[in-house]
């Protein structure tokens, strides 16, 4: 193989252009790496001359990725996550000890239902790594992934873009859930026009599960009666048990704990998955990996599933056929 010279540090070059492209900004670029704007700039502009190619469509203060900034960034990526996190991966390699940090971005509900377990396990195997939770879903978790800002991200996902891996991990049903001793209290099955004689609590109209909701009623014919709006699942549960309403939840809201009954809705809703969310070609540093060890990707649990009036059987699901979609 020959052997190539550089004129410039190829790491600093690439960890420039890295960060650039995904922060879109050479400023914020220059702050990671702690040098001035012209610094990087010349650093990025020294990679376009020597690869002969134009990295970045500039404009102004704004900068895009050209497709030959897309082709070089999948390529250089994982070699400048895996360069940065050598020390630590050395620790690891050489004395069996995990260093480092870890951050994670999650939903409210996955959050405060799914990852408190999991969390609490790494922490007392591992009692020396901060663990930051990011409290960000949907687009804005991607955009954590993206930017490397998270380790990866936890919960479900409406749509899966090209650069970015879905693990199923569990599955939570749709359940309609009561007031103890309402008329439908003590029914181990409705249909949805058993549903319509009693008013509804709902998430807001932006959220997804209230699309669903709403989707599935429309495709039977059916309106149902809005009695209030309320953001949260923790909301929502509190204004049932008070006797104001009736609601459709996802099981991963219920811990049992409730003064409610709860019933399927499986045969009119799909289950919602949630799982790991990486990007592609992301280097997990050691204390990621760890932490997704504990989670299990190579399993798939139906955590949390209800049964007939509410039981959760808990029985290893591995059929998850249907896309995942966004959760409250």
């Amino acid at each position: 193989m020959q052997r190539v010279y550089y004129k410039q540090n190829r790491i600093k070059q690439l960890r420039a252009f890295c960060y650039a492209a995904q922060s879109r900004s050479m400023s914020r670029a220059a702050q990671q790496m702690f040098l001035s704007q012209p610094s990087i700039s010349l650093l990025v502009q020294s990679l376009e001359k020597e690869l002969g190619s134009r990295l970045f469509e500039r404009h102004g203060p704004r900068i895009a990725l050209t497709n030959e900034g897309r082709n070089l960034l999948e390529l250089a990526l994982p070699l400048v996550e895996g360069f940065e996190s050598l020390p630590e991966a050395f620790r690891e390699r050489c004395n069996n000890l995990v260093t480092g940090n870890l951050n994670i971005a999650a939903g409210e509900s996955t959050t405060l239902y799914l990852l408190p377990g999991f969390v609490n396990r790494f922490s007392q195997l591992y009692p020396h790594i901060p663990v930051t939770l990011h409290n960000a879903s949907g687009v804005d978790g991607l955009a954590l992934l993206r930017s490397g800002t998270a380790d990866f991200a936890v919960g479900p996902i409406l749509q899966i873009p090209e650069d970015i891996l879905f693990t199923p991990l569990f599955s939570y049903e749709p359940v309609l859930i009561t007031p103890l001793g309402h008329p439908l209290a003590d029914r181990e099955r409705v249909t949805l026009r058993d549903i319509l004689p009693y008013p509804l609590i709902m998430p807001p109209r932006q959220m997804s599960t209230r699309g669903v909701i709403d989707i599935v009623f429309q495709q039977h014919n059916l309106d149902y009666t809005l009695k209030m709006e309320a953001g949260g699942w923790e909301v929502i549960k509190r204004y049932v048990e008070m006797g104001l309403g009736i609601s459709i939840v996802t099981s991963i809201c219920l811990t049992g704990g409730e003064k409610l009954a709860r019933i399927s809705l499986r045969t009119y809703f799909p289950g919602r998955s949630y799982g790991l969310i990486q990007r592609r070609g992301k280097v997990n540093s050691p204390a990621a990996r760890k932490f997704i060890e504990l989670m299990g990707p190579d399993r798939v649990t139906e955590a949390g599933a209800a049964g007939p009036r509410g039981r959760a059987p808990g029985r290893p699901r591995r059929d998850l056929a249907a896309r995942p979609r966004t959760s409250l």
